[in-house]
């Protein structure tokens, strides 16, 4: 996948990010912009999850949005 696919998918799924995940901003989706390790620590930061248990929210997500490739 290129790097406009790629964009090309987080836009479509910035939506159920968001859906799952209220608390993040906008500006905390632009940051992500799609990368994983930029979703696990926003959670993180959000919600104080340790590292463990962010990674299981977004390891939960990606299993009911397999569609989504990161």
């Amino acid at each position: 996948m290129n790097s406009d696919q790629a964009s090309g998918n987080w836009k479509q799924f910035k939506g159920k990010v968001k859906e799952k995940w209220g608390d993040l901003t906008d500006d905390d989706l632009t940051v992500i912009e799609g990368k994983r390790e930029q979703l696990v620590g926003k959670i993180q930061e959000r919600y104080g999850y340790a590292k463990e248990e962010a990674e299981k929210e977004v390891k939960d997500w990606e299993t009911q949005n397999s569609d989504y490739r990161w």
